[in-house]
């Protein structure tokens, strides 16, 4: 008897139970674009993801930028990457930011890290050097195979950070914008619609935070997926060499919006904090 009565109980807790189960890991399996195990801290946080990397040079006698080198993941068994080109800085060459390239390529996505035409350029001539780029790596490059051409970001320091912004007002089919202690005279940046986040240095006295980093930040639209981070102890060279902050919160910034990993989500949502920040504000992810 108690069986009986059992049986129609069990038979609805199994009903109830078994389409959250499997909506929760359809949700899981519908990115396509996923790549990579799921992170922790310490993924995100270490020197090399996941992924082996190669690299490959491009000759400064390309058209519309000054040349540069791609980092990419060697196996192509997981399918095509996400990019970013980057940007160096005032009278920077792509040294200055080559440490990005392997360490972003390593959690799954092709890097370009370039130089420019002349180590002068101004943050708007920055800005189309890094479209150039994005447009040689997605249609001549010799790793253009790997790339998803839809799954595009831009990254730059200084003058490239002014010049990222630029080139996300410019191109806002982009996915992802990360401009790294920017310049730029221009300090609004209403129309662009390409999620961004902005990091400023406490320190930096040459694009000082007060009217550069937060003022471009504040200017972005507030419906957009935005955020301001602003290293504790940090001067305007500080993106010139690894740093495990910037690392962290770029490849999460990047996962999120590249590859709509939502995953990557914990990592900026509720806002991070700790002593190598000095100040986070954001909008947080708006989960797909």
């Amino acid at each position: 008897m108690l069986l009986r009565r059992l049986i129609p109980a069990l038979a609805l807790l199994t009903a109830v139970l078994t389409p959250v189960t499997t909506a929760s890991t359809a949700s899981a399996a519908d990115n396509p674009y996923e790549r990579g195990p799921a992170p922790t801290n310490s993924s995100i946080e270490a020197s090399r993801g996941s992924f082996a990397t190669s690299q490959t040079t491009v000759s400064s006698l390309v058209t519309g930028f000054g040349g540069g080198t791609i980092y990419y993941p060697t196996s192509t068994s997981a399918g095509t990457f996400g990019a970013i080109a980057i940007s160096p800085g005032y009278t920077g060459t792509q040294s200055s930011i080559s440490w990005l390239g392997p360490r972003i390529a390593s959690q799954g996505f092709v890097v370009f890290t370039i130089d420019t035409n002349s180590i002068y350029d101004q943050p708007d001539s920055r800005a189309s050097q890094l479209l150039a780029a994005l447009d040689y790596l997605t249609q001549s490059s010799t790793v253009r195979t790997r790339v998803d051409a839809t799954r595009l970001g831009v990254m730059g320091h200084s003058m490239g950070g002014g010049g990222t912004l630029r080139a996300a007002e410019s191109r806002p089919a982009l996915q992802a914008a990360i401009p790294l202690t920017g310049w730029h005279t221009d300090k609004t940046w209403g129309s662009v619609r390409v999620p961004t986040l902005v990091v400023g240095a406490d320190g930096d006295t040459i694009a000082p935070v007060s009217s550069h980093s937060e003022p471009f930040y504040t200017s972005l639209p507030s419906t957009l997926d935005k955020a301001y981070l602003e290293l504790r102890g940090a001067s305007h060279f500080t993106p010139n060499s690894s740093n495990t902050t910037i690392a962290k919160y770029s490849i999460s910034w990047l996962k999120r919006f590249i590859d709509n990993d939502t995953r990557y989500e914990q990592f900026l949502c509720p806002k991070p904090s700790g002593t190598a920040i000095a100040e986070y504000r954001d909008t947080c992810p708006h989960s797909i």
